[in-house]
This record gives C-alpha cells, sequence and structure tokens, in this order.
C-alpha cells in the first residue's frame, strides 16, 4: 500500500489525522487510546465537516483545564496547527523558548505556560504507548524541535512549546504516529506544496510565510504559488512530511490501484478553495507484481585492467543490500574505450555500496539516483532431475506462472543439447509440483 497526499489547502497536524480517519475509520478509537496514552488531559474526536464544495472530517481536541473551548479544533486563524512553537530570547522561568502563536493572540489571553522539548519527550518515552507509535512520534516531535533550534540559534535542549501549542502538538503527532504505525503503508509521497504568502503574528512581532521552521522541513520538496494566501503548510504538518518522505521528498505518486480516499480539513476558509488535504490510497497492483524502492549506482573505468575490474565487480557483487551489477562496453571521450557499470542496491545499503564502488574500481566520481521498480511473486524450487537437484525458480506471471532452472546447476553436463534438456524437464517437473499442491 502506499498512500499519496493531495495538499490542495495545505497540510497540517490536525488535517493529516483527519484525512487517514475519514479513508479508515476504523482506526479512530486507537487513536483516541493513544493520544490518552500520551496525556490523559488530552481527548479527540472527529467532526463530519462539508464546505459546500468537498465533505470529509475535522480533528477535533479538547483539554480539560486549559484556557480554550473544548472544540473545534484551535484555529481561529489559519485553518492549521499554528500554535506550536516558540520564540528565541523570551525567557520563562529560567529557559529560552522558541514559539510562535500563530492563529492565537496570546497576549489578549495572558500569560501561558511553556513545555519544554525535553519534558515532552521524557513524557512520551514513559507513556504506554505501542513501540511503534512512540518511534514514529518522538521521531516528528524531533524533527519540529531541530527545526525550531536552528531557526533561532539554540540547542534542541533549550526549545520550548507553548502550554496550548504543546497540547495541540502532542495530540496531532500522536494521532499521526498512531495512524502511520497502524497502516504500515510502503511508502508515502506529496504533492507540490502550496507555499502560501503574507505573516503570521507571533507574540514577538510578524514573521513570513512560510514560518522559519517550515521552510527547513520542506527543503527538498516540490512548491507551487496557487495565489491563495495566508500560512498553508504548518510546522507540524511540516514534520510529519520530513518524517514520512524525508528519504524521497520530490518523489511523485506511483502506480497503483486507487483503493480508499479520504479528506481532512482546516477550519480557516480559503477563497474560492477547499481547505482540505486528501489521502489517496493506492493498493499494489497484483498483476504487475510488487513495488519496491531501489536505488542505482552507475560510473565509467577506463583506467583499470578488466581482470582486475572483473574482480572487483565480483566483490561488489557480494555487498549485503546489492541486487545485481551490469558492466556494458561505452565509447567515452577522445575516442577511448571504456566499462560503464551500473549497480542495483536496496536503499537501506546505498551509501556502504557507494564506498564498496569507491574501494574496489578506480573511479573517482560516480552517479546514483533512487527508483521504484516492480518485482513478480515467484518460489523457489529445487527438483532432482538426471540424478541431481536442480534449482528452479516458478514466478507468477499475468498469463500464468513459468519456470527457469538455474543455468549453474547444468553446467556439467557436455553439449549444449544435453543441459537444454536438462534444464527444460526440471522445470516441467516444477511446475508439476506447484500444480500438485
Amino acid at each position: 500500500m502506499h498512500i499519496h497526499l493531495d495538499a490542495l489547502g495545505g497540510v497540517a497536524g490536525d488535517m493529516f489525522a483527519a484525512a487517514l480517519l475519514d479513508a479508515f475509520p476504523e482506526h479512530l478509537e486507537g487513536v483516541r487510546a493513544s493520544v490518552r496514552a500520551a496525556d490523559a488531559g488530552i481527548a479527540c474526536a472527529v467532526q463530519a465537516h462539508n464546505d459546500g464544495i468537498l465533505r470529509g472530517l475535522r480533528f477535533a481536541v479538547s483539554a480539560p483545564g486549559a484556557d480554550r473551548a473544548p472544540a473545534p479544533h484551535r484555529h481561529d486563524h489559519g485553518g492549521h496547527d499554528h500554535a506550536e512553537h516558540a520564540h528565541a530570547g523570551h525567557t520563562h522561568a529560567g529557559h529560552a523558548h522558541t514559539h510562535h502563536d500563530h492563529g492565537h493572540d496570546h497576549g489578549d489571553d495572558g500569560p501561558h505556560g511553556h513545555r519544554p522539548w525535553s519534558e515532552i519527550r521524557a513524557a512520551l518515552t514513559a507513556a504506554e504507548l505501542a513501540p511503534a507509535v512512540r518511534a514514529h512520534a518522538l521521531a516528528i516531535f524531533g524533527h519540529l524541535a531541530e527545526a525550531e533550534a536552528r531557526v533561532h540559534g539554540l540547542a534542541v535542549e533549550a526549545v520550548a512549546f507553548h502550554e496550548v501549542g504543546a497540547v495541540d502538538s502532542i495530540a496531532d503527532i500522536v494521532a499521526a504516529a498512531h495512524l502511520i504505525a497502524a497502516l504500515e503503508a510502503r511508502s508515502w509521497s506529496v504533492s507540490a506544496l502550496p507555499l502560501g504568502s503574507g505573516r503570521v503574528k507571533t507574540q514577538h512581532g510578524p514573521l513570513p510565510v512560510p514560518a522559519p521552521a517550515t521552510t527547513l522541513l520542506l527543503e527538498g520538496f516540490s512548491t507551487l504559488d496557487d495565489g491563495v494566501p495566508g500560512e498553508r503548510v504548518t510546522p507540524t504538518g511540516a514534520a510529519i512530511l520530513r518524517h514520512l518522505c524525508g528519504d524521497a521528498p520530490g518523489r511523485g505518486r506511483p502506480r497503483g490501484i486507487l483503493g480508499r480516499t479520504g479528506i481532512g480539513f482546516g477550519t480557516k476558509v480559503l477563497p474560492g478553495l477547499s481547505n482540505c488535504l486528501r489521502a489517496l490510497v493506492l493498493e499494489d497492483d497484483a498483476a504487475a507484481g510488487s513495488r519496491r524502492d531501489l536505488a542505482v549506482i552507475a560510473f565509467e573505468v577506463d583506467d583499470q585492467s578488466g581482470e582486475d575490474l572483473a574482480l572487483g565487480l565480483d566483490r561488489l557483487r557480494a555487498e549485503p543490500g546489492m541486487l545485481d551489477v551490469v558492466q556494458a562496453p561505452v565509447i567515452g571521450k577522445k575516442g577511448r574505450m571504456m566499462a560503464h557499470i551500473q549497480a542495483l542496491v536496496r536503499p537501506d545499503s546505498l551509501e556502504a555500496a557507494i564506498e564498496a564502488c569507491f574501494r574496489e574500481t578506480t573511479t573517482i566520481g560516480l552517479r546514483y539516483h533512487r527508483v521504484e521498480g516492480a518485482v513478480l511473486d515467484r518460489d523457489a524450487r529445487t527438483v532432482e532431475q538426471g540424478g541431481r537437484p536442480v534449482r528452479v525458480k516458478v514466478v507468477d506471471r499475468p498469463g500464468g506462472r513459468t519456470a527457469k532452472a538455474e543455468a549453474d546447476d547444468a553446467q556439467d553436463q557436455a553439449g549444449h543439447a544435453a543441459r537444454a534438456t536438462l534444464r527444460r524437464e526440471a522445470e516441467r517437473r516444477a511446475l508439476e509440483q506447484e500444480e500438485g499442491r
């Protein structure tokens, strides 16, 4: 399963949770339980919403004892979760805080407390959350705290969240973490993100849109200017996107069978535009095989002997995570013959594979990029044929099952005809065994 996010109105933490709960309503009780486990004083719910164009949900948060109405969810300015971070240079109870009160003029409400990031992290670590939910929540909050620290030149430990913003962020981030863990999507992607425009009011003056922390979190993502002003992507929304798409933020929507869809609304009304985030759930096409993420490394070699290069490439093929290594002759500058090398590797082994390429060959530069691949379901079997074991790979193809015998298992047969017969009979036997299972 792949989940693609269409940021029509923008991206915020509550919009993300609402869109996924609209698509997967069976996870609402689990989300509520996780939010309560993170902070017993916070409750959450979903509210049906129709803006006259589209129908979807809003994600509502209530916190007994907080200085606000229990619902709806906090956005009387931007339609997003604006109150989650702080200002450098403001000191409170001996701490430096970075805090942008977007969407609420807290100066009119009187003083509010602050919750240091270290305190929130300790609370999440101690909470009775599922390990995967805790890991996702800490990672998202960590992105947010690190961005704020970079913006204001502080240590991450010095970052604190305004009390109201902390409540909102905990609810949104834990809800997002629960859904990410429960859905176990193979991958995520997002459309081009609306930049918005204007300024947001903070306790210590206006800041440009996108907010400084948001711009750091969205480095590498595609953006667009649709002419609609306001804060369109919030820091919490950007932190969730960085967590989900951080290794390939520019990746587009992959192929798949469209399954469920969900729409999550913010509360701000945008001129001529639904302020919503849409989630598209793409199921793997069984006929096209399973999808997988891959990385491709390519380079040329013109100053290494063929004998030594062959040895080096054999060692590359033995590297963990290396799926295939091929070479082809090419003609380079000055008519010089070169070997073009291309390696296919699992993304989590990319850095080690790059180091191995530099170690085993004489290249001093290479190229790499991430791709998506399709692979057919297969089953490896061993059959007895001609008094010897022969390994056979049985593959599910759209037109039916096929079999391919391992050539190495016939290499000691003299003559092409004998080798072909051995392999053909082994393939036939393997298919017969499959039909009899």
